[in-house]
């Protein structure tokens, strides 16, 4: 008998931590990207903002940048050799992100822009952002952003 409850409650302590870690994965993502592309051409600057958010004032490059972004807004980002074209090095030492999605405000068809805080980067353009950020409701097509601290971009989702 000692056994069959012994039996039982392993199974039973199994199906919880089986539970708690199906939980703990989380909300569905809402994007997932294996690419960044940098600023470049007629997106330096001000004159062809994409939603709203104005490129990086001369042209960067990138290794790479992938990430993920969650029904929760949980948002993770990993940028390597993001460095300006000119100079091989990048000058700023914290980068934050921009989620920009299409939503619906009132009846009328809405662009949302949320940003994360200010996170560390390296000279050679290395940096890890995680955050949760407050998604509008519905959230459609997002676009993720590599930004300076003041909100210009200088890598995008994208090829």
């Amino acid at each position: 008998m000692k056994r069959v409850a012994m039996i039982g409650v392993v199974l039973a302590v199994g199906l919880v931590a089986q539970a708690t870690a199906a939980g703990s994965a989380g909300s569905p993502k809402v994007l997932e990207f294996d690419t960044m592309a940098a600023v470049i051409g007629p997106y330096v600057g001000t004159a062809n903002p994409i939603r709203g958010v104005n490129g990086g004032g001369v042209p960067w490059q990138i290794d790479e940048g992938r990430g993920e972004l969650r029904t929760d807004g949980r948002l993770e980002i990993e940028v390597e050799g993001l460095v300006l074209v000119a100079t091989g090095m990048n000058p700023v030492n914290q980068f934050k992100a921009i989620v920009s999605c299409q939503t619906i405000e009132g009846t009328a068809a809405a662009t949302t822009n949320v940003s994360t805080g200010t996170f560390p980067a390296s000279t050679s353009g290395d940096s890890k952002i995680e955050a949760t950020v407050s998604l509008p409701d519905p959230c459609f097509a997002p676009i993720v952003f590599v930004t300076s601290p003041g909100g210009a971009w200088f890598a995008v989702t994208g090829l």
